[in-house]
Parts: C-alpha cells; sequence; structure tokens
C-alpha cells in the first residue's frame, strides 16, 4: 500500500466502502470487484485500496477471526503479524510478572498491540515505517486511552515509562507486498542493539524459529511455538518476563487447545531402540527446542534413529490420563513396503489405497512427485513412512493415530 492509497482508504468514503464489500475469496473476485468499481466512476487509488483491503481482511480472519473485519493491513503486515490467540498468550506473560506498560517496539500492524490492551496493559506502539504505523493507530484506535502509535525508529524511542519491551525486529526487506528475508546484521533494529536493551529491560523478543540456537543468551528462556501442525515463531524472554529454571520450551496449540513441555536445557536424546508397533512424530516446537528426549521418556519410546527425529514404541503415546499425547503425532505400522517405485504402486493398488499421506524424514523424496507416479485408486486411505534406521531406507504403510 502507497501513501496515496492509505490518504484514499483512511475517509469516511473508502472505510464505508471497504466494509460494503465484505468478503472477497479469490483473485477473480478481486477483478470482479475492481473492474465494477472503476466502471461506477471512483478512484483507481480509493478502487485499489478498498478491493485490496477486502481480500486483506478475509485472510486474515484466519489469524484474527471476526477481529479481521474491523481492521487494516498490508500484505506484508499480516503475513508477519502474530495470531491473535498467541499473541493473547504473549500478552499473559507480561500480565503475569506483573508489567503495567509495554513498549512494542516493531509494532507492525498492531496485532501484538490488541493483545496487550485488550487485557487492560499500557501499550506504546512503535513502527519505523510511516504507513505502517498509520495502520497500526486505525487497528488499535478502539483502546485509544492505553494504547499510543509513534512512527519512529525503535533505537530512537525514550522507553522511560516501560516495565518491559515486546521487539519483533524486521527480518526482511522494506515494503508492503513482496518482500524478502535479509541477514542479521541487517535486521531492524539490530540484532545486536535488540540483545543489549533486553539485557537492561524484561523483554520477549519474537524471532523465527530457524533462528541460530548459539545467538540466544544463555540466562534467556526460547520458547518456540506450533499452532496446528506447524513451528510459527521463537520468543526469546528475559528478565523477569524468562520463568525461573526455564531455558527451553515448547508450546504446542492444536485446534484452540494448547500443552507445553519445558526443560531447564536441552533434553539427552533417548536410546534407539528397534522398530516397535507404532512410529511417533514429535511436533516441530519440540524438535526445535530439543526436547525430543524428554517426550520419549514420558511416552516410553525410543529413537528410531540417532540422526532422525523420529520416536518408536510398542504402545499408543498417551498422557497420564490415557489421552493422546500433544508433542507428537502417531502413526500405527501395518507392515513394510518395497522401496522401489514399481512395486510400492503395486502394493497399494493391491490394498486399494487411493488416498496417501506421505511423510519423509531423513529422505530425499518430493511426496507430490511420488503421489503423482504412484497413480493410486481405491477406496482406502493410509499413511506412508519414508524414512532411514541405519544405512537402510525403509517404506512403512501406516495409519495415523
Amino acid at each position: 500500500m502507497e501513501l496515496a492509497e492509505l490518504t484514499a482508504l483512511l475517509t469516511p468514503e473508502g472505510l464505508r466502502l471497504v466494509d460494503e464489500l465484505g468478503a472477497i475469496e479469490s483473485t477473480d473476485g478481486v477483478a470482479t470487484a475492481v473492474s465494477r468499481l472503476r466502471a461506477a466512476g471512483l478512484a483507481p487509488e480509493l478502487v485499489s485500496a478498498a478491493v485490496g483491503q477486502a481480500r486483506l481482511r478475509t485472510r486474515a480472519r484466519q489469524k484474527f477471526g471476526a477481529f479481521a473485519d474491523r481492521m487494516l493491513f498490508t500484505r506484508a503486515g499480516l503475513e508477519q503479524a502474530t495470531r491473535l490467540e498467541i499473541g493473547a498468550r504473549h500478552a499473559g506473560r507480561f500480565r503475569d510478572a506483573g508489567v503495567a506498560r509495554v513498549a512494542d517496539l516493531g509494532c507492525g500492524i498492531g496485532g501484538d498491540g490488541l493483545a496487550l490492551a485488550g487485557i487492560g496493559l499500557d501499550v506504546l506502539a512503535v513502527d519505523a515505517d510511516e504507513v505502517t504505523a498509520a495502520l497500526a493507530a486505525y487497528n488499535l484506535a478502539p483502546f485509544a486511552d492505553t494504547a499510543h502509535v509513534q512512527h519512529a525508529r525503535a533505537e530512537d524511542v525514550d522507553l522511560a515509562g516501560a516495565d518491559a519491551v515486546w521487539l519483533d525486529p524486521a527480518r526482511r526487506t522494506a515494503g508492503h507486498a513482496e518482500t524478502t528475508r535479509v541477514g542479521a546484521g541487517e535486521w531492524s533494529p539490530p540484532l545486536d542493539w535488540v540483545w543489549q536493551l533486553a539485557a537492561r529491560i524484561p523483554a520477549g523478543i519474537k524471532l523465527g524459529p530457524a533462528f541460530d540456537r548459539a545467538l540466544i543468551p544463555d540466562d534467556a528462556e526460547a520458547q518456540w511455538i506450533s499452532v496446528d501442525g506447524s513451528t510459527i515463531e521463537l520468543v526469546v524472554w528475559t528478565g523477569r518476563l524468562a520463568r525461573p529454571g526455564i531455558r527451553r520450551a515448547a508450546l504446542v496449540v492444536r485446534a484452540g487447545a494448547a500443552a507445553e513441555l519445558t526443560g531447564a536445557a536441552d533434553a539427552d536424546d533417548a536410546p534407539v531402540r528397534a522398530l516397535g508397533a507404532y512410529v511417533h512424530e514429535p511436533e516441530g516446537a519440540v524438535i526445535r527446542a530439543r526436547l525430543i528426549g524428554e517426550v520419549a521418556r514420558r511416552i516410553d519410546a525410543g529413537m528410531l534413529d540417532p540422526r532422525i527425529a523420529y520416536l518408536t514404541s510398542d504402545a499408543p503415546a498417551t498422557t497420564p490420563g490415557g489421552g493422546p499425547n500433544p508433542f507428537v503425532q502417531s502413526f500405527r505400522i501395518r507392515e513394510h513396503l518395497p522401496n522401489d517405485l514399481k512395486a510400492l504402486s503395486r502394493a497399494l493398488r493391491e490394498r486399494g489405497v487411493g488416498t496417501l499421506e506421505i511423510k519423509k524424514r531423513g529422505v530425499d523424496v518430493d511426496p507430490a512427485t511420488l503421489r503423482t507416479k504412484l497413480k493410486l485408486r481405491g477406496p482406502a486411505s493410509a499413511t506412508l513412512l519414508l524414512t532411514r534406521i541405519g544405512d537402510r531406507r525403509v517404506t512403512l504403510l501406516a495409519d495415523r493415530v
């Protein structure tokens, strides 16, 4: 979004038009809306801005639910925004630590600020991009008494009144649409500055889940987060926001239910054991946090191979209460199948498998290409696990538990 589009959008006519457009579900819907509004004589900047916002609001419902219908976005801002349910959990940590005033440095479109202000915290939301800061101000307007937005660089903000900071360094090139990742030396604010600030004031720092673990301060808590099977972020907590005795944490959220695994350090891996009746795939947050060994001991499982993040056991993975363990996805093994493509295809047809989930670790296979080559047909469904045990490649037919 350019400044001219923002100016057109932030008018009674522009905002009313976005509301009237409602949900736009596809690129065809975008083209239809643009043609209709241009034919009605509306200005190009207004049409572009309003239709773009209607499309972004539709996409944003996955992260913000019904709140998306009163928010404004840039494409890059939406992609980088924290999901509201995760932002609410972060906000709760600030509140539970006795924090009353938070400086949200690199606030983007204001998603985290909404969560912070929504539980009664005072928020100073700061962004270096003028358009993004303006959108944050609009999105935080319902909390005008407690949330204030400033267009500035994080490094230039007076933090004298803040009890803690939330930092989301820009890890991509500047822009509101297409952006590319940059190295830590080009982040805004720079990573060295972030660590120096976090050593002086309690901080929560949002990073990518693949962030170099060697750069995490020894006295900080590192919490990886998975939502519905995707590992979405790492948050480094410092000062009183870091929980005593916890240096590694894996927060797993599925269908709104959350479970967390914590440790004082990386967990030692469990011993390797022979393939049992079940194979378990740890959640991405568990793998990133290097707490696989802790999960293995909880479900009485061993490593299938020391280099591969699959566990195996003879019993299902359950919690002490008997429910499914939230930290792994489990598969009941039916049988070994051939590795050869033609033999594998024939075996699956003989078993009537027409719907196949393909999972792989430790082997160079493109599941989408393999599925096409297998020429599946039949009413049955199954999961195919492709991996290695030692130097041997194995193909396992399984059922998701």
